[in-house]
């Protein structure tokens, strides 16, 4: 072993090890607390389309990483299961605008309702002043990762 090897890891370098642990946690907490009949792909459409209604196919791609193809074959899927409206475009016939119905927007209340539940569970046997830490630190990280998202997606495409 070398000296380098006792030294501690940054306190960065820490907190993104024991966030990204905490995350691979609430993944097998919220599995218990199932998102039937949706997959983990189409759950990210459905939160996509819940923050950004009337895109199109392609915008909705680019913001999947994926292609059109494949991300029309997921919304294929939402549709039939009644969670996704595509209605054509009234500026231009070929395009496509997609929508969360009301049917999409009760699954992810409900599934929000589960999860919630899930992580009261645990958070009721923690005491009460890590909590309160918890919650600071977890305030502070929504707000400067929703600015880097604000931020990237105002250098990339733009909604068509």
């Amino acid at each position: 072993m070398t000296v380098t090897s006792f030294r501690p890891r940054s306190e960065p370098d820490e907190v993104a090890r024991v966030t990204s642990t905490a995350a691979e946690l609430l993944e097998v907490l919220w599995g218990r607390a199932s998102t039937m009949p949706v997959s983990a792909s189409q759950l990210r459409v459905l939160l996509i389309l819940e923050h950004h209604d009337d895109i199109n196919l392609r915008t909705l791609a680019d913001g999947l990483a994926s292609t059109p193809p494949s991300t029309s074959r997921l919304c294929d899927r939402l549709q039939a299961a009644g969670f996704v409206e595509r209605v054509v475009s009234p500026t231009d016939r070929r395009e496509v605008r997609l929508h969360l119905s009301s049917r999409g927007r009760e699954f992810l209340v409900d599934l929000r309702a589960r999860r919630e539940e899930a992580l009261r569970a645990v958070l009721d046997q923690m005491p009460a002043a890590h909590r309160g830490a918890l919650l600071r630190g977890l305030e502070a990280f929504c707000d400067v990762a929703a600015a880097r998202i604000h931020d990237a997606q105002g250098s990339g495409s733009q909604t068509a």
